[in-house]
């Protein structure tokens, strides 16, 4: 089958402009903004880099998962649940807030280290999870697989954080499903078919270098989400190196047939409910008993 016949394209692209956001912290939104307010089952995508003293000191999630990828550099997080650690580079922490959760999410900063840059992903849970306990996958970067689709030369190397990639799978099982890969291609032309299943959304977010998308598609710069088509008969995306070390990530998830009503960091499918979260939240209760009681030691 050709590429023309098979590969998705771009239909909207989207610059992640860089703002600040927590104590500090600089981020390039692109889903979750008013060029791209929701893109089912994503609710917001960040591009962060934490300077020396700035971060994400506590704060509540109801309604979604958030995905953090370290691209560089390293960063602690702490709930209200007891969970504590630190997300190395390479390593991702896949957080189910599920009926309720408060935790900060700070650097660490260290002579000689690069200061800490990463992705943070908001998937939206199928309203039948939405008041599920909370829960986290977490794989550090040695435990994350990778898969050599030009072949054991490395060429092109995808890292499977979660999904299936040339016959590689990711262990990694987020509530609702969601496939993400971290692409490096090291030389201009290189180029990979990746399968994607019929009728999920996809799309691309790259940082370093450009990609071609689609059988020659026109070149795709930095700093950009593109949201790829979804018709009938494409299977996947065709990716090309328009510059050396290029990399990039490949998204995609199954759409979700609700309506998203999102206040901050709740995320529901009713007004009622998010009216319920925010009384769940001020009187502490139906999971979020430690509202008033709980500070984290690495956000105060």
């Amino acid at each position: 089958m050709s590429f023309s016949n098979s590969s998705r394209s771009v239909i909207k692209k989207v610059l992640a402009v860089e703002t600040s956001e927590g104590a500090g912290a600089r981020v390039r939104r692109s889903i979750g903004t008013a060029n791209l307010r929701n893109l089912t089952p994503f609710l917001m995508l960040d591009h962060f880099h934490i300077s020396k003293g700035a971060g994400f000191p506590d704060h509540p999630h109801r309604g979604q998962a958030t995905v953090t990828y370290m691209l560089e550099g390293s960063s602690q997080h702490e709930d209200s649940a007891g969970h504590a650690g630190t997300i190395e580079t390479g390593g991702v922490q896949w957080m189910c807030a599920g009926k309720g959760i408060i935790h900060a999410e700070m650097p660490v900063h260290a002579p000689g280290v690069p200061e800490p840059r990463g992705l943070q992903l908001w998937v939206d849970l199928p309203k039948q999870f939405k008041m599920v306990e909370p829960s986290y996958q977490e794989l550090g970067p040695e435990a994350i697989p990778t898969a050599y689709p030009a072949g054991s030369d490395g060429q092109i190397k995808v890292k499977v954080i979660s999904g299936k990639s040339h016959g590689i799978e990711s262990p990694v099982r987020p509530l609702g499903g969601c496939w993400f890969f971290h692409v490096t291609m090291e030389k201009s032309g290189a180029t990979m078919f990746q399968d994607i299943p019929e009728g999920w959304t996809a799309f691309v977010y790259v940082w370093k270098g450009a990609v071609g998308i689609g059988n020659n598609g026109p070149v795709q710069n930095s700093f950009h989400t593109l949201v790829l088509s979804n018709e009938k008969g494409e299977t996947g995306v065709q990716l090309t190196a328009a510059h050396d070390d290029t990399q990039f990530v490949v998204i995609a998830g199954e759409p979700l047939d609700q309506t998203v009503f999102q206040y901050g960091p709740f995320v529901m499918t009713s007004r009622e409910e998010v009216q319920q979260t925010l009384l769940d939240y001020q009187f502490g209760r139906n999971g979020f008993e430690k509202a008033h009681t709980w500070k984290s030691k690495i956000g105060n």
